[in-house]
């Protein structure tokens, strides 16, 4: 038998398990080095996990995993698009509707609150 390749990026599925692998080293090792480097100036321990960061992501990109979650977040961005969001008017509506709501619930909820707490001390004799 043979291996079983990516047609899109030229190499075998191990090829892309290796680079989401060295993007993971990479930004662990951009953390280490921020952590374990404290002689260092803060401003450089900062930088250095920046470029750690920055190419964990770039070797994170190239690989399949990467392109898969690339194409995505484009997808989502023209779905996003798609979305119709409710006007002004509909708002104030709906928030107008949400606090009557409130209210009433909370109102009805104190009066149980009171009912049973009433019923309570009615029945163990502490109430007056």
């Amino acid at each position: 038998m043979t291996e079983q390749t990516d047609d899109k990026t030229g190499g075998g599925a191990w090829l892309g398990m290796v680079l989401v692998f060295v993007a993971g080293a990479l930004l662990l090792a951009g953390l280490v080095a921020y952590y374990a480097l404290t002689t260092l100036p803060t401003a450089e321990r900062i930088g250095i996990l920046l470029v750690c960061a920055a190419l964990g992501v770039g070797v994170f990109a190239m690989s399949p995993l990467g392109k898969q979650t690339w194409q995505f977040a484009l997808g989502s961005r023209v779905e996003l698009r798609k979305m119709v969001w409710p006007t002004g008017r509909d708002t104030r509506v709906t928030t107008v509707i949400v606090f009557v709501f409130v209210v009433v619930l909370g109102l009805f909820f104190w009066g149980v609150d009171a009912l049973l707490a009433y019923g309570t001390r009615h029945l163990l004799g502490t109430g007056t």
